[in-house]
């Protein structure tokens, strides 16, 4: 019985609440999911609150995958998206906050496309993490390989001041 239950909940989690479920491109109805809530945790309290939110996420998202991957016997299944809420808040941890606000949201959408390519074409080092972690670890860390190169490019960008 308890068993079950922790599938239950592991799965609306590794899901994101059904999210991952979306009939086309699971991976980015995810990734749009987590931007609303990145943004509202930054205005809120700021980077380190959004950067300390993806930890916990990439932490719960582990546990989570783990057992829908041990339970589905998917390596890596479309459905979980939880690690693209992982990664995405990590970039938008190092999105700067402008005033006006639709600044932050045009890069906001910067951070999305950046994420989102690292995520589907997974150049290196990605891909070399992706084969080589197995289980619920493997499904997030992945993700957040892409965050850190997307982070890379924002970070730069805002540097020479084009963000």
């Amino acid at each position: 019985m308890e068993e079950t239950a922790n599938f239950k909940l592991a799965a609306q989690l590794a899901t994101v609440f059904g999210v991952g479920r979306s009939p086309t491109a699971p991976g980015t109805a995810g990734s749009l999911v987590a931007l609303p809530v990145a943004w509202l945790l930054a205005i809120w309290g700021g980077r380190f609150t959004l950067l300390l939110a993806a930890i916990l996420v990439l932490a719960i998202g582990s546990w989570a995958c783990e057992i829908y991957v041990r339970a589905t016997g998917k390596e890596d299944p479309s459905e979980c998206v939880i690690d693209e809420v992982a990664g995405q808040w990590i970039v938008c941890a190092f999105v700067p906050i402008a005033v006006p606000f639709w600044h932050s949201i045009l890069d906001y959408c910067l951070a999305f496309i950046l994420f989102r390519l690292f995520d589907i074409l997974k150049p290196w080092p990605i891909n070399w993490v992706e084969r080589n972690t197995p289980g619920g670890l493997g499904v997030m860390l992945d993700d957040v390989v892409a965050g850190l190169m997307a982070c890379v490019i924002i970070v730069a960008l805002a540097q020479f001041g084009l963000i």
